[in-house]
């Protein structure tokens, strides 16, 4: 790739960013479609983010995605934000238009896009879980909310009242109130009953790869979908334990890419060419 006084950039804002994933995702995207841009991580501590945004806008970046721990702080610096930001009450992406900066949260239809390929409509109006209450489960559950329409959607989380203000915070996206909470002590009747279950927790991630939010895996079925936002490693311990017992599973690196390839649209006019990226990834 070819770096000249045209060259567009993208960067991640966070801090830490030395772990992330994203210049290798875009990276080789921009190139199998000669797209004249470079993706960068810039570490950005927490007291300089309003620098950081100015710094976007300045220096006329194309976008930036915001990881961790700026996804809510930014949210003010901006000069407006997607109706499913502010729903989740997260950016994720920022895209320049003109002079303005625009934020959006991508891992919305991050999350989405995996499922719908793999069940399609087949959970309409069906009793779901999610394991975890955090910034990540917001994403899922007001997602859930909107494409599905769960009969029930159970939030299980160590500390019952995250997942309470989770829930109070996405009422308003929940008309058949479908939204419970519970503790993991409790949720064994969730987990059996559900058709879908989603770990929004880093439980099982590396190094702790024996972690899982759920050890009971017979409370696993057939006709279930167990899907793991964890992308390290790509097969977790819950995503065995659940194929195991013949569940659909859908592992964590599908929504990082489609989260990032839902960026890259609206930074490039294109759909992101995931096959290149996943080449690149393995």
């Amino acid at each position: 790739m070819s770096i000249d006084a045209e060259t567009k950039v993208v960067t991640l804002l966070g801090h830490p960013v030395e772990h992330s994933l994203s210049p290798r995702i875009h990276n080789p995207a921009f190139r199998a479609q000669g797209v004249n841009a470079v993706y960068v991580a810039t570490p950005v501590r927490p007291e300089d983010l309003t620098a950081g945004v100015e710094g976007l806008r300045a220096l006329q970046f194309l976008g930036a995605n915001v990881t961790v721990p700026h996804k809510e702080a930014v949210r003010p610096l901006l000069d407006d934000v997607s109706a499913r930001a502010a729903a989740v009450g997260a950016v994720n992406t920022i895209v320049r238009d003109g002079d303005a900066l625009r934020g959006d949260n991508t891992d919305v239809a991050g999350f989405l896009t995996p499922l719908a390929d793999a069940v399609g409509d087949a959970l309409e109006g069906a009793e779901m879980t999610v394991f975890g209450a955090g910034g990540a489960a917001r994403a899922v559950v007001y997602g859930l909310l909107d494409r599905y329409r769960p009969a029930r959607l159970t939030l299980v989380a160590r500390r019952p009242e995250q997942a309470e203000a989770l829930a109070a915070d996405l009422d308003g996206y929940d008309p058949t109130d479908a939204l419970r909470t519970t503790t993991f002590d409790e949720a064994a009747a969730a987990v059996r009953a559900s058709r879908l279950l989603v770990n929004a927790t880093p439980l099982g991630m590396a190094p702790e790869t024996d972690g899982t939010p759920w050890p009971e895996a017979g409370d696993f079925r057939a006709e279930q979908v167990a899907y793991d936002l964890v992308y390290t490693p790509t097969e977790t311990r819950f995503l065995r334990d659940a194929a195991d017992r013949g569940a659909t599973t859908i592992g964590g690196l599908a929504m990082l890419v489609e989260q990032a390839a839902a960026a890259y649209r609206q930074w490039t006019g294109r759909a992101m060419p995931t096959d290149a990226v996943y080449e690149a990834l393995r």
